[in-house]
């Protein structure tokens, strides 16, 4: 019986990997769920798995909720309240399924207190891969990704030689405006870019797509979660999402990872690891109704943000957290109507211009910057 804790449990992962563990009694426990501030689906989800504590991070909800009398549960708040949840005696694995920088914190706690990681949150490593995977070698816990395309890579090199690698290759889908012309992206609206293709997911992580920053930040993740080089990870798009991502070795052999995409097989497959568990609904795949596999290079001029977010990984240091920080808030503007789509690579790359780069940032400096670069993409806004 694996124990968890999930951060960000009412969200899109969250919500799929209790659907996962839903139909796995025997190999899983709820131990802690926390969420942002949806207390009427956290009320659902916590009658349901009985939890021991819940965090909600709105201080005020978590004040409300402990209002609807639910025995046994203790209710915490805050980011003190998602390190409490990481810090749970009867937790094995912290599923870090929170979306933006917040996740960087608690994984850290997590770690420090001995527990493994299924991380579904890139930007916890875009922001401190520096900090987080020194501390996974230092206190001999696993970190197992949970997104499809890391999940892919990972699987690929389950049992490989790491010296043998020759290079990663990402795929992409695209996003919602691949087959758009470059004029049309000044008129789309945020209910034109939520409509992804081929996924089910939450809407920050869809306009990412849209934008091809979710696979700059995946990129750089690759480079932490693998101490692999940036010049040997490449990223192509790949319309079908049937291939996942492949890991190409010294002697030009290429191993893929394919499935039907669906982000409860990622989920299940961090969740069991190393165990890998039936499942009649996940949908199987069928070659014969793959037909036409396709793939083509990234037009960094069609999707600037790639670039932007590839430039801030290389320079490193503080620049990612800055680059990532600017586009929590640039991708959160567009959504609620404020800027036109183009403008999220604007906002983005006059941030990173902007600010002064520490090499060797320590978690306080990375917050620090979080911080300032919220302000700077903030001020950016009115510019636009």
């Amino acid at each position: 019986m694996k124990r968890l804790a999930i951060l960000g449990s009412t969200g899109s992962i969250g919500t799929q990997a209790l659907e996962v563990i839903s139909g796995f009694p025997r190999e899983f426990s709820v131990e802690a769920l926390a969420a942002n501030g949806n207390i009427d689906l956290l009320e659902t989800q916590v009658r349901r798995f009985k939890p021991q504590m819940v965090c909600l991070f709105d201080d005020d909800k978590a004040t409300a909720f402990e209002t609807r009398d639910i025995p046994g549960v203790t209710v915490r708040a805050g980011l003190d309240g998602l390190n409490a949840c990481c810090r749970l005696k009867d937790v094995d694995m912290v599923v870090i399924a929170v979306v933006g920088a917040i996740g960087l914190a608690p994984t850290l706690t997590a770690i420090e207190n001995g527990k493994d990681i299924a991380l579904a949150n890139k930007e916890t490593l875009v922001a401190g891969g520096s900090l987080v995977m020194p501390a996974v070698e230092a206190h001999g816990v696993s970190l197992i990704p949970m997104d499809s395309e890391h999940s892919a890579i990972f699987q690929c090199l389950d049992g490989q030689d790491s010296k043998a690698v020759e290079k990663m290759i990402i795929t992409a889908s695209g996003g919602a405006f691949r087959d758009r012309d470059k004029a049309d992206l000044l008129k789309v609206r945020p209910e034109d870019a939520l409509k992804h293709p081929n996924w089910t997911m939450g809407s920050k992580i869809t306009i990412d797509s849209a934008t091809l920053m979710n696979k700059a930040l995946e990129v750089i993740e690759a480079h932490h979660l693998y101490a692999m080089p940036f010049d040997r990870i490449e990223a192509v798009i790949h319309p079908q999402s049937i291939i996942h991502s492949l890991v190409q070795f010294v002697d030009t052999s290429v191993i893929a990872q394919l499935g039907f995409p669906d982000m409860k097989l990622p989920i299940q497959y961090a969740l069991s690891y190393p165990k890998r568990l039936p499942n009649p609904r996940l949908k199987p795949l069928n070659m014969a109704d793959c037909e036409d596999l396709t793939f083509r290079p990234i037009d960094t001029d069609f999707y600037p943000c790639f670039q932007i977010g590839l430039d801030a990984g290389r320079i490193g240091g503080t620049a990612p957290a800055v680059m990532n920080a600017a586009n929590e808030v640039a991708v959160l503007a567009f959504l609620n109507g404020y800027i036109r789509f183009p403008h999220i690579a604007g906002i983005v790359r006059s941030v990173v211009a902007a600010h002064t780069l520490k090499e060797s940032p320590s978690l306080d400096d990375i917050l620090e910057v979080d911080g300032w670069a919220r302000k700077e993409a903030r001020k950016q806004l009115t510019l636009t």
